[in-house]
């Protein structure tokens, strides 16, 4: 009953299932949902390996009959069949998490948004207007992750580890910063920063896992879209996927997003932006990070100014394939020699007169220019992006549930395992709410009697 309760809002009738070929004329195919509801259970009693998860419905008859497993009719047994018989050995559980398609799963995530947009209908009117994005590492199940263990070339993204072909190597955090000291070392003259006082980053082999979230004040965080990534992927790559599918489950495009510097990138401006509106309408909180020179100034037609405040013209744009994402750049010159001469100096002596004057790169989005002139000391500003919390609560509930060290090898177990997950931290979401609303339902009939 108590998993009936925590898996049975959700829309089984029409889960996904595969086609009902067999290998043998007389098995009864295993239910791709009863596998759903299963790793579900796995995931909610911490069970990390699939032995454990067979050990576990053999000791509980009643959880393979409502979760649909093909039942072995016998006599033996007072539940009326022989459980060793109906369930499949631990080795084809496996098999098929790691072959089912992550869009099956991904469909109990689109009923879980929707369930919890239908609870919560009725308290607020602002569901998924404000969303955060982060990522989460995750280690893979190889020697390589292991520092007690000795491997030659650890480090070396040509060595593919053997234990699973489909990791990656990535780095989980760099920052070319001094460590924290009271008293600054001292500063030799061939190198002017100690290396002891430097972190490089933290290396692993493993994948990315990037969630968009929503906070509702009062009745906590939920998960919007889910996106599993190789280590090597910045994360960046998340954020076109993952908005993609928080909008098509909302319904709508988020007015206000909360990211880290690593989304500091003119195409998650874009988005949030609204033609003919102002910028403080719908803004995406990111801070900006230190790449690229200080603070750009722009006029009023969106031209950005040079050193002495002269609105640089537009020379030509060309596309530019060497980034991430395709996109449009601008090449703007210095006012003073394009599209004529017209001063023999520079107002400000910059240093590269002599070789035409000051010019810059840009893209000719608009999310370039709101990049700068974002006020990220307004109040609005701080209120979106205290949504960051969210994200970053949720991934916390994931670690607890196994995401950060799963016991698996490939990506698509991995991916499918992840998307679980957070399936089951938005079912447990959900049940809070319910539970909650009928509280008070109770407390206002006690009071009305």
């Amino acid at each position: 009953m108590k998993y009936l309760r925590l898996l049975g809002p959700l829309d089984w009738d029409s889960f996904p299932e595969r086609a009902g070929h067999t290998f043998w004329p007389d098995a009864t195919p295993l239910p791709l949902s009863a596998l759903a509801a299963a790793y579900l259970i796995k995931l909610d009693q911490h069970l990390r390996h699939m032995p454990d998860l067979r050990r576990y419905l053999a000791e509980h008859p009643a959880l393979m009959w409502v979760l649909g497993f093909p039942l072995t009719p016998s006599r033996r047994f007072s539940w009326g069949f022989d459980v060793e018989a109906s369930l499949p050995s631990h080795r084809h559980l496996s098999r098929l998490l790691r072959t089912v398609p992550n869009i099956v799963f991904q469909f109990l995530l689109d009923g879980t948004v929707q369930q919890i947009r239908a609870e919560l209908c009725t308290e607020v009117d602002d569901f998924g207007l404000a969303i955060s994005l982060d990522t989460k590492h995750i280690l893979a199940w190889v020697r390589e992750n292991n520092p007690k263990d000795y491997v030659q070339d650890r480090y070396d993204k040509k060595q593919q580890p053997t234990g699973d072909p489909d990791c990656r190597l990535g780095c989980k955090r760099r920052r070319n910063q001094r460590a924290s000291s009271k008293e600054p070392p001292p500063t030799p003259l061939d190198n002017p920063v100690p290396a002891n006082t430097i972190s490089v980053g933290e290396y692993y082999w493993g994948y990315g896992s990037g969630i968009v979230a929503t906070k509702v004040p009062d009745w906590g965080e939920f998960v919007l879209a889910e996106l599993t990534l190789p280590f090597d992927q910045p994360d960046v790559a998340y954020f076109h996927p993952l908005m993609a599918d928080a909008e098509r489950r909302l319904g709508f495009r988020p007015k206000y997003g909360a990211f880290d510097a690593a989304f500091d990138a003119f195409y998650v401006y874009e988005y949030f932006y609204r033609d003919g509106e102002p910028i403080e309408a719908a803004f995406a909180a990111v801070p900006l990070s230190k790449r690229g020179g200080g603070l750009r100034q722009f006029d009023a037609q969106g031209l950005p100014l040079c050193q002495a405040g002269l609105a640089m013209p537009l020379r030509h744009t060309y596309i530019c394939r060497t980034t991430l994402f395709e996109h449009q750049r601008g090449r703007y010159v210095c006012p003073l020699r394009f599209p004529e001469v017209t001063a023999s100096v520079c107002p400000v002596a910059h240093k590269r007169w002599a070789k035409g004057g000051c010019t810059t790169t840009l893209a000719t989005s608009i999310g370039a220019r709101i990049r700068y002139q974002l006020d990220r000391e307004s109040e609005a500003y701080k209120q979106v992006y205290k949504q960051r919390t969210a994200s970053e609560r949720l991934n916390s509930q994931a670690v607890v549930l196994g995401i950060e060290r799963p016991k698996l090898r490939n990506r698509a177990s991995i991916a499918n395992h992840n998307t679980l997950i957070y399936v089951l931290v938005n079912l447990h979401a959900l049940q809070r709410i319910r539970q909650r609303k009928a509280a008070r339902s109770a407390r206002v009939h006690k009071h009305s009697d």
